[in-house]
């Protein structure tokens, strides 16, 4: 699958000098011409051969990060060919429900791929003029994202999360729910997973494959036991896949990455074999551009018919969200997904808290022609009586209900429905952004008087979609508590 097209005689050099953890160091001798990106093949005393790629480059040393590690490499004798090619991979439509590697080998036993291109893993710079500003909803069937976090399409909305947490089940319920309201257009997954378990693994595939979500999902699957520098390659090989998908073929893609703190520790560990400068907490210096290559891949491009939609999973170390990973992703992305290790301890699932949740692209989404008009005014609502009923929660923890008023209870009753009713849903349960909308009016009649409590609604929706106006009711029964 990984592909190197050679253009010239590839040079050999028998020169070794060191092996440093992925790492393998080669004295040119002087000769020079070897370029940064460059890939290597390297040929073992025992005639096996394995692929590298130059990683640093001086006058007389080069640099080679080994993809199928350095385990059994010796100095002596150790051939490294320079073949003059960056990475490349053969991309085609027939990769949809196909399973690769990190290396993008194919690993479910459907043979190779007769690829339509072979493209740089790197990608080709985007002109800033030439994107699209994202505006067109994608629905995941959650009402916690869609209605309260809603996915763009173009969009980077990455998902904080920690150990323990349903992260994967949430990114494989997305994957299998995604989809273009009101349209009928090519839609795609790409999931780029980077040093899981083999249980993960066979969590991914298994669920994709019993619901029938797999034909239109590329997975790309490094495992916790694969060499630690292929995680660097891994999330390259699932963009560019995406790239020709969208941009050439006209799919609407959805990248999931997880995890990508599994992937800036790799970056860590690569820094520190070649003796670089660490930065905070280890980790090198360039961490926030090497993102940045990462994540500026997604989103739409005037006179393209396709988008690449990303949603990184990160899981924080200890909870802690100025860790440098999310701290440097929140510059870079367009909000946040914050998955709470509380509401999950309640057994909610999804256990989405949309308090400490943003999406910054939500506002020029939602509305009339995209999904309903009161969508909006709906979700500030839900969102400002939450977190009112969180603060008098704590409240009453430390000085007890005596002084509440009759609202402050109502509130209270209000933020307990809508963990049970509008966070908490099944992982089969796809809910409509409509269906969503109307679970949250059902929560919002809790309150006798409508037009003094919910005060960022105006007075024509109450009249227009509160439940005492409507003739259909949402039967509470029906929702999975």
């Amino acid at each position: 699958m990984m592909t190197i097209k050679k253009t010239y005689e590839a040079r050999e050099f028998k020169t070794v000098t060191e092996v440093s953890g992925p790492l393998m160091f080669v004295d040119l001798k002087g000769m020079g011409g070897v370029s940064y990106g460059e890939m290597v093949e390297i040929q073992t005393t025992v005639g096996e051969r394995r692929r590298g790629q130059v990683l640093d480059i001086s006058k007389d040393l080069a640099v080679i990060q080994c993809f199928e590690g350095t385990s059994g490499l010796e100095t002596k004798d150790t051939i490294c060919r320079f073949l003059g090619e960056t990475m490349r991979i053969g991309v085609s439509q027939e990769m949809l429900g196909r399973v690769f590697n990190g290396r993008g080998v194919p690993i479910d036993g459907g043979g190779d791929i007769v690829p339509d291109k072979i493209l740089d893993v790197n990608g080709a710079p985007i002109n800033p003029s030439a994107r699209q500003y994202p505006k067109e909803f994608i629905e995941t069937g959650i009402s916690t994202i869609d209605t309260l976090l809603t996915l763009v399409r173009g969009q980077k909305l990455p998902l904080f999360s920690g150990s323990g947490l349903p992260h994967n089940m949430l990114a494989a319920q997305i994957a299998r729910q995604a989809k273009v309201l009101g349209t009928d257009e090519e839609f795609a997954v790409i999931f780029s997973a980077m040093g899981i378990t083999a249980d993960e693994a066979r969590f991914f595939r298994d669920d994709f494959e019993e619901t029938g979500a797999l034909d239109k999902v590329v997975l790309f699957l490094n495992l916790a036991d694969d060499p630690a520098i292929e995680r660097l390659l891994t999330p390259r090989l699932a963009l560019t896949t995406a790239e020709h998908l969208a941009y050439e073929l006209g799919y609407h893609v959805l990248v999931i990455l997880t995890d990508i703190t599994a992937y800036a520790e790799s970056l860590r560990e690569v820094a520190a074999a070649r003796s670089e400068v660490p930065s905070r907490r280890g980790y090198p210096g360039y961490m926030y551009s090497d993102f940045s290559t990462i994540y500026e891949r997604a989103g739409r491009i005037f006179d393209r018919k396709g988008s690449i939609t990303q949603l990184p999973i990160l899981t924080l170390p200890n909870y802690d969200i100025t860790h440098p990973v999310p701290d440097l992703t929140g510059y870079i992305t367009e909000g946040q997904v914050f998955i709470d290790v509380g509401l999950n301890r309640k057994g909610l699932y999804p256990p989405i808290n949309p308090l400490p949740s943003l999406s910054r692209l939500m506002k020029d989404t939602i509305g009339k022609g995209s999904t309903r008009d009161d969508h909006k005014y709906v979700a500030d609502q839900l969102y400002a009586l939450y977190a009112t009923g969180r603060d008098l929660r704590d409240l009453v923890a430390v000085v007890g209900d005596e002084s509440l008023t009759d609202t402050d209870k109502k509130i209270l009753e209000f933020a307990v429905l809508f963990e049970q009713k509008f966070i908490n849903q099944d992982y089969h349960e796809d809910r409509s952004i409509f269906e969503s909308l109307d679970i949250g009016w059902e929560l919002l009649s809790v309150f006798d008087d409508p037009y003094r409590v919910l005060k960022r609604i105006p007075a024509e929706y109450i009249d227009k979609f509160h439940p005492d106006k409507r003739d259909k009711k949402v039967d509470f029964n029906s929702v999975n508590a």
